[in-house]
């Protein structure tokens, strides 16, 4: 979910010369650091489900334009640190438009999923955001043009078929706002091809650049209409959480990315759902049915599968 982001100076990797945005891609680590790669991959994603239960938890009192604001903080003094520390060459990019682009999808993403979740138990809406895989893998084939063989095409339609039993339309059990969380997850899954387009030409410090500056700025427009000032101090200490914890969490996120191999990261995203269930259990006394687990899994089954065939296509 496009879903929270890393603080500084203890994570913070040492940063390289940036490349001058040729068509040539960085070169990724010769040895691989798995091991590290996970642990912070796995605290990130804990993290994330930290943000999103405050998040939740103060929809009751603030518009989620507000609330998303407050968590673009946290990723926007991060790129601010690296503005002063090296210089507006952070900025150059080969590809403006597209940058732009995920940078409003980014933040369009996030407001969907807050809003959605305000209506949303926390377990329900992070296991229908565990379709974006799927999605991408999709958008990958016709956006991309990128082969998917039948076996991932029927993981796919495996996959749905288990978002169908999470939401079960129709049947009135679960809230209409579900659908924003399947607009927010297929907006992330539109922004994970977006940065696959990206990364041949631009570093990653230049995508999270964008991606910091166009989503405030975009967000800060419809700001001054729905603003309330928290004036109690729990609201305080949340807002103030949600903008370090989230800064924090998506360093975590690309410092993994960076020092391990992808497809060895890819499934720790799914224990986002143990996280949202221990958080909604003692936040919001919400513990997911059967029928929200039995989909889950059924999502998470396909999920990886799809990751195994992928991996595999890679490897031939």
């Amino acid at each position: 979910m496009d879903m929270v982001y890393q603080i500084f100076v203890p994570i913070m990797p040492t940063i390289p010369d940036l490349p001058q945005n040729t068509p040539t891609p960085p070169a990724p680590p010769k040895t691989p650091s798995n091991l590290k790669g996970l642990a912070l991959m796995a605290a990130g994603f804990f993290l994330f489900a930290a943000v999103d239960t405050m998040a939740k938890f103060l929809t009751d009192s603030f518009h989620p334009v507000q609330i998303v604001w407050t968590r673009q903080l946290g990723l926007l003094f991060g790129v601010v640190v690296l503005l002063m520390w090296r210089g507006p060459v952070i900025l150059r990019t080969a590809k403006p438009r597209l940058q732009v682009v995920r940078g409003a999808i980014a933040v369009i993403s996030a407001t969907c999923f807050i809003l959605g979740v305000s209506f949303v138990p926390l377990a329900d809406a992070v296991a229908v955001t565990f379709v974006a895989p799927l999605i991408v893998t999709v958008l990958g084939a016709v956006i991309l043009r990128e082969r998917v063989g039948w076996h991932r095409w029927g993981a796919i339609s495996i996959g749905f078929i288990g978002t169908l039993i999470v939401i079960r339309p129709g049947l009135g059990i679960v809230h209409p706002a579900v659908l924003l969380v399947l607009l927010a997850a297929s907006l992330f899954a539109l922004r994970q091809v977006l940065s696959r387009m990206i990364a041949p030409y631009d570093n990653t410090y230049t995508t999270v650049a964008y991606t910091a500056l166009v989503g405030s700025a975009l967000i800060s427009l419809p700001l001054p209409f729905v603003w309330i000032w928290p004036s109690d101090p729990t609201s305080i200490v949340l807002m103030i959480s949600i903008a370090a914890l989230a800064g924090v969490a998506e360093l975590m996120v690309i410092r993994a990315l960076e020092i391990a191999e992808a497809v060895v990261l890819a499934p720790v995203h799914y224990s986002m759902i143990l996280w949202s269930v221990m958080y909604g259990y003692l936040v919001f006394a919400q513990l997911p049915d059967s029928w929200t687990l039995a989909g889950t899994a059924v999502i998470v089954a396909t999920g990886l599968y799809t990751m195994h065939r992928e991996r595999l296509a890679a490897r031939s």
